[in-house]
């Protein structure tokens, strides 16, 4: 039933999605991101290199790293709405090796509506080998200017489940080069990251800064706390865990567009 209702939230995103022109794109991103094109009309491709370190590999609310943090390095190119990106991470104090390939297509909607439609693969290399297909949506509304709501969608293919992310980011341009964006995160899983618990994952928050150097290259960091919910507190005493649940970490990250 949990699979039926996934495939039918993409397809009526898709069957939205080609029914419109995208001529924008959303700036709503996660510390790794590369939505961070502008969507051309034009007939040029855009290309973006962006390298970035956090102190901890935070996905789903957890830790997947029980020493350090994480380099990141991607390389991506975009052609109209059309992105196609592969992102490596490694981490600094174990061994630790992940490989991010996807497509995006973004489209928009309506004015103020965007829509974004993705495929990726992941492969990991650790203590265990670990690989997956993704099926990925989102929904950002831009018809507030100083405030953006967003939902983000993965679904695996592999553990047959969905995790659902509700945002609201509020961007500040406090100088012509410097923007500050506080952020809040409702996260909700349906046995993505577990199967014995469907709803709340971990409430999320924290402020995100972007300070553009030149024209084409940009420095940008963010402060992140997440705050467990019931998802992540019946894994946790599954595992005899009482403490440590809760996550704070940090990122920075320079990025180069041409």
């Amino acid at each position: 039933m949990k699979k039926h209702i996934a495939l039918f939230f993409l397809t009526s995103l898709s069957i939205m999605a080609f029914s419109a022109y995208a001529d924008t794109n959303s700036a709503i991103d996660d510390s790794h991101s590369t939505s961070k094109f502008s969507v051309q009309e034009s007939s040029e491709a855009q290309y973006l290199l962006d390298l970035g370190w956090d102190s901890n590999y935070i996905s789903e609310g957890r830790n997947n790293l029980e020493n350090g943090g994480i380099f990141w390095s991607t390389a991506a190119v975009q052609y109209q709405n059309v992105n196609v990106y592969a992102m490596l991470g490694r981490g600094d104090s174990e061994h630790y090796i992940e490989w991010d390939i996807g497509i995006e297509y973004t489209i928009t909607l309506t004015e103020n509506l965007e829509t974004t439609l993705g495929y990726q693969r992941v492969e990991s290399y650790g203590d265990e080998r670990f690989s997956d297909n993704e099926l990925c949506g989102s929904l950002t509304y831009a018809g507030v200017e100083w405030l953006t709501p967003s939902v983000n969608y993965t679904y695996s293919i592999g553990a047959g489940g969905y995790f659902v992310e509700a945002s609201l980011h509020s961007s500040w341009e406090l100088t012509d080069k410097l923007t500050l964006t506080p952020y809040v995160t409702q996260a909700f899983d349906f046995q993505y990251a577990t199967e014995d618990y469907n709803g709340q994952n971990h409430f999320q928050f924290g402020v995100e800064a972007e300070y553009l150097l030149s024209q084409n290259i940009s420095l940008s960091g963010h402060v992140s706390h997440t705050i467990a919910q019931e998802d992540i507190k019946l894994e946790a005493e599954m595992d005899d865990m009482t403490s440590g649940l809760d996550q704070s970490f940090a990122g920075v990250h320079l990025t180069w567009f041409f």
